[in-house]
């Protein structure tokens, strides 16, 4: 039986219904991220779980070499029509081993986390991107605050792009952030998103194990201090 991500992330549904996502919120953040991390332009950024590879290709055009990887060839195909010679990508699982040693900063952005039903997943996908990057190089995990949305939970919602009306039902249950998609397009389709609603705690846990130590926390996406109460998001730097 396929993960949930393997067959939604496929889907032309899944980039339909997020197509419209601000990509203004997504370049301001990473203006943002780049003035913290002054990276030279001989340094390496790799983007784990890239998506269609819109962050890479805003950072290589910034003057820097990027490489992508994502599970879904759907999107890896879609990303690679934009590479050059410092912007590749490639299909890969974030789980295991990309390069090793190869790069001074990986990015895991946007909510790319958390996916996995079995514990020790999690601390694979850690430590795989403890062994991509260089002694002394740093993780960037952007996660959503799973206090403050497990509190404010939107348990309803409907909307309609390109046409098609997407009825959403979120709901918490056994340490999940659950979304069920359910929409018709000639036939019926439903489809969940499964995110664990990982704490602070539970990612210095896994950090330390992966020898990784964090070294700052942001709130949001302008880099204001993390609130565990009133932050829409959790972003780490750790620090190899």
């Amino acid at each position: 039986m396929k993960n949930w991500f393997d067959t939604w992330f496929n889907t032309n549904y899944y980039h339909i219904l997020y197509k419209n996502r601000n990509s203004d919120e997504a370049e301001s953040f990473l203006n943002n991220l780049l003035e913290y991390l002054k990276p030279h332009k001989s340094h390496k950024f790799l983007d784990v779980a890239c998506g269609k590879g819109r962050h890479a290709i805003f950072i290589n055009k910034k003057g820097f070499n990027i490489e992508g990887i994502d599970l879904s060839k759907e999107s890896i195909d879609y990303a690679s029509q934009f590479s050059n010679h410092n912007l590749s990508f490639k299909v890969h699982d974030m789980r295991s081993t990309f390069k090793k040693e190869e790069f001074d900063f990986l990015l895991n952005i946007f909510t790319s986390f958390g996916y996995f039903d079995e514990p020790s997943d999690n601390i694979k996908a850690i430590k795989a991107m403890a062994d991509n990057i260089k002694k002394g190089g740093k993780v960037v995990l952007d996660f959503l605050n799973a206090k403050k949305v497990v509190n404010e939970l939107l348990e309803n919602e409907s909307k309609t792009v390109d046409n098609i009306q997407f009825t959403i039902k979120r709901s918490f249950k056994n340490g999940f952030i659950l979304k069920d998609i359910y929409f018709i397009d000639k036939q019926q389709f439903h489809f969940q998103e499964k995110v664990q609603a990982l704490s602070l705690s539970d990612f210095k846990d896994l950090f330390e194990k992966s020898g990784l130590k964090i070294i700052n926390l942001w709130g949001d996406y302008s880099l204001n201090d993390f609130n565990v109460i009133h932050s829409p998001r959790l972003i780490i730097l750790a620090q190899k």
